[in-house]
């Protein structure tokens, strides 16, 4: 294991020689938007990006392809050919690698386990395994801040490119219930949407505190669309991640004015009021009636599935009944077969809750596994923010990216863990890019260490005055810590 090291202040984009730099608050010189763009980088940002919007299926000579599938083979190619390219540490030697780690063996194991071993089989080779490799893959790739600047860039244009597919090529229809919502949206539905676009807006908010200039325009665009799609999608749960979202930011982001956090938050309100379609407020007032809704009295509404997936975890409490195997034990074992003839043709169905589906499919251990990925993106990197020096939040582009890091995907894992409450989305890659991205933080922290410590070596750092480098020593105390939280 690495030695604890804590993280100062210094100018990265300054030359080797730089002296320690003073506090921010002194001038300094605001760095341009540059994204790193080596073949291996290259790669791991297009993947994102198809991942994510999942853009290529609106071009079916794209989607026959397999653009991402051959990227990964190409950016797995180029790792192995060129080891230069990737991080010098061990991603394992940091918690959500371990898990992520843990979590891909347990599903081999729940696959053998469970109640069909071909079925688990055959999603764990067709998906899960694209899942965990672009998980470690996009972990692997950073070296330091300005690689993860560019790959939280390609998760914000993937949510760009969403929310505009959203706005201008899905279309709307009724779909039960009040609200006319989004339709057709290829492999995501109207729920789904909201899961992936509710983390793409904590992320789009950390480059928003992070860059300067005119690409903030930009940000600002992609926020009203993220808030209009939510809208649009006539979402529940969306919405409930929505206001989660919003009432954490008001607590949590404490480096911005609360005028300008008010500001942001009547602006997404708006955006929210003025793109809802018909319905959508009437469909929202629902939550108020739980008791009045099919989800709570129907045999395949979220209530039943919730206490049936409860039932499975209980008869494969170790094991579970195997990965993807919940909507065959639907049509197989589940206790609503004893009424088929009551309520007519059975529905294999999903279990629409992602704390469910871990349970359920890969038992109690998967299910603690999960839940301590989802939890441990929220508290590891807040608890880093207390180590961190405050004046980063006014430093250079990287030291702000870095600190805001430590407060925007924390605001990301949150939305994701309440919208994570009414999908599937246990084995999506969403929350595996939130573990690659806070592996990101940690990595990029470390490597901005050691560049400090290179430059205050330099003969003008020894140099300069003895006050700024004691200072700077009792900065690096208080960080003291933070690759041991990593670690655990």
């Amino acid at each position: 294991m690495s030695t604890a090291t804590g993280f100062v202040s210094y100018n990265p984009l300054a030359s080797p020689t730089a002296s320690v730099p003073v506090r921010s608050g002194a001038p300094r010189r605001v760095a341009a938007l540059s994204l790193v763009r080596d073949p291996l980088r290259l790669a791991v940002f297009v993947i994102t990006i198809l991942n994510v919007s999942r853009v290529h299926q609106h071009y079916h000579f794209l989607a026959r392809a397999r653009p991402a599938l051959l990227l990964i083979v190409a950016a797995v190619g180029c790792a192995f050919l060129q080891p230069k390219y990737l991080t010098r540490e061990n991603i394992f030697n940091y918690w959500p690698m371990r898990l992520v780690l843990s979590l891909g063996i347990l599903a081999c194991v729940s696959a053998i386990f469970g109640i069909s071993l071909g079925g688990s089989a055959s999603f764990i080779l067709a998906e899960y395994a694209k899942t965990v490799a672009y998980c470690f893959l996009l972990a692997a790739s950073v070296r330091n801040a300005r690689d993860l600047r560019t790959f939280i860039w390609a998760y914000v244009i993937s949510c760009g490119i969403l929310a505009f597919f959203s706005l201008f090529v899905f279309g709307l229809s009724k779909s039960g219930g009040y609200v006319t919502r989004l339709n057709n949206l290829y492999t995501y539905d109207s729920n789904d949407v909201g899961v992936v676009l509710i983390v793409g807006l904590g992320l789009t908010l950390l480059l928003l505190f992070a860059v300067r200039g005119r690409l903030r325009w930009v940000l600002f665009l992609v926020i009203a669309g993220i808030c209009a799609t939510i809208a649009r999608s006539g979402s529940r749960g969306g919405f409930l991640g929505f206001l989660a979202f919003g009432i954490a930011a008001m607590f949590l982001v404490r480096t911005i004015s609360p005028t300008r956090r008010l500001l942001i938050a009547v602006g997404a309100a708006v955006t929210l009021y003025i793109a809802s379609p018909p319905g959508y407020w009437e469909q929202m007032q629902t939550l108020l009636r739980p008791k009045e809704d099919y989800n709570f009295s129907a045999i395949d509404g979220r209530k039943a599935l919730v206490q049936r997936g409860i039932g499975y975890m209980k008869a494969y409490p170790v094991f579970g009944l195997g990965i993807s195997n919940f909507p065959r034990a639907e049509c197989t074992i589940s206790p609503k077969l004893n009424l088929i003839s009551k309520t007519g043709p059975i529905r294999c169905k999903a279990p629409h809750n992602s704390y469910v589906q871990a349970g359920a499919e890969t038992g109690a251990v998967g299910l603690t596994l999960w839940v301590s990925l989802v939890l441990g993106s929220i508290v590891s990197l807040l608890r880093l923010r207390r180590r961190l020096p405050p004046w980063w939040s006014h430093g250079t582009e990287d030291e702000r990216l870095l600190y805001g890091a430590t407060i925007f995907i924390p605001l990301a894992a949150i939305g994701f863990a309440v919208t994570a409450f009414f999908v599937s989305f246990a084995w999506m890659d969403t929350i595996y890019i939130i573990a690659a991205l806070i592996t990101g933080v940690f990595l990029a922290l470390k490597e901005h260490s050691r560049q400090f410590r290179e430059a205050r070596l330099a003969p003008d750092a020894r140099a300069s005055s003895k006050s700024v480098v004691r200072h700077q020593s009792r900065s690096t105390v208080m960080a003291t810590g933070w690759i041991h939280d990593g670690q655990r």
